[in-house]
């Protein structure tokens, strides 16, 4: 039916990761379709060289560089390829304008994607599928697949897809460990206060874990993560390497697949590891593991199912604030009788 599809994905990293599990639906159905996938630099090694997206073109609509005249030309650009569908995940404005101005004859987006609300942004498109499920109580990664199973009248389901490539830096990151039977990662910071767990928190469960098995642990996060990584680091006692901003995104899948268990926040990272089959421990704050636990069978979500969960409040608007109970109330006992329940580290 299709030959040539954009797919606009100009969201966060996990979206991005998830978004990847529509890709393979229709991968699997036409596996001759070629898929060019829109997304933000920072995200681009999630899907460079995935097994399945062709080519990736990379939107900075937020550098200074990016004129009138550079979107013109990105736009002349996609019209020259000649694309015969274009699909958005994201049903943002700008590229859904980009799609409309190049011309491509089928448009796709959502009813629905992020949030309940209508928006005038699906008047530029040639077809909106209809979403009729709770956002909060389906996995976004089936949200996004449901776009692709209504539009091309598929069935199935498919899992998300990130690349897998050799990593000199991962080898040479995990020799920086001290030698012991475990590797431990830990990634401690959301992307704000409401999905980050307490560094007293943290702190307990390494020492805890450092009594009970010979293990090493070690940091990862973004490069803007690092100072916060420390504090957790000094908190625990030390002994922990910080690996924030050290590596790329596939650079980090390896580890994760070298990692014998993975504690984390709700975070994109933690959505790179379930895709290499990790075991992982996920603590979640004002987010819903209902919609955004990870797709992976050795990983195990914990929540405190506050009533006013998922919340939109900013954090110092937060009934118990700068203590939210939705974080408080997953607690470093909860994080160590999964880890032994679920036997994740043999002893």
């Amino acid at each position: 039916m299709f030959k040539n599809i954009l797919v606009n994905a100009l969201v966060n990293l996990g979206d991005v990761v998830l978004t990847t599990s529509a890709l393979a639906l229709i991968k699997r159905h036409f596996p001759d379709t070629r898929i060019t996938m829109l997304v933000k630099p920072v995200v681009k090694d999630a899907v460079i060289d995935n097994p399945v997206v062709d080519e990736v073109i990379v939107l900075d609509y937020r550098a200074k560089e990016n004129s009138f005249g550079k979107m013109r030309d990105l736009i002349k650009e996609i019209r020259r390829r000649k694309f015969d569908l274009a699909i958005s995940f994201d049903r943002k404005l700008r590229p859904a304008l980009i799609t409309f101005l190049a011309g491509i004859p089928r448009r796709v987006c959502p009813s629905k994607v992020f949030d309940d609300n209508k928006s005038r942004v699906t008047l530029l498109y040639t077809d909106v599928v209809e979403i009729s499920h709770d956002l909060n109580k389906t996995l976004q990664a089936e949200t996004y697949q449901e776009i692709v199973r209504k539009f091309f009248k598929l069935e199935g389901h498919a899992e998300p897809v990130f690349p897998k490539k050799p990593s000199p830096v991962a080898e040479e990151l995990l020799n920086r460990l001290p030698p012991a039977r475990f590797k431990i990662a830990l990634c401690v910071k959301g992307t704000f206060p409401l999905k980050t767990w307490s560094k007293e928190y943290f702190a307990e469960v390494v020492r805890e874990l450092r009594q009970r098995y010979d293990a090493a642990f070690f940091i990862v996060g973004a490069p803007n993560d690092r100072a916060y990584a420390d504090e957790v680091i000094a908190a625990c006692g030390s002994g922990i390497e910080n690996f924030c901003g050290e590596t790329s995104l596939t650079d980090l899948a390896e580890l994760f697949r070298r990692a014998d268990l993975f504690i984390t926040v709700d975070t994109g990272a933690a959505h790179i590891a379930a895709t290499t089959g990790v075991k992982m421990v996920t603590m979640y704050g004002c987010t819903s593991p209902d919609r955004w636990h990870p797709i992976n069978p050795n990983a195990v979500a914990l929540t405190s199912r506050e009533p006013c969960c998922p919340c939109t409040f900013k954090a110092e608007d937060c009934p118990t604030y700068p203590k939210p109970a939705c974080l408080q109330n997953v607690t470093p006992a909860q994080v160590l009788e999964t880890i032994r329940n679920e036997h994740m580290l043999a002893d």
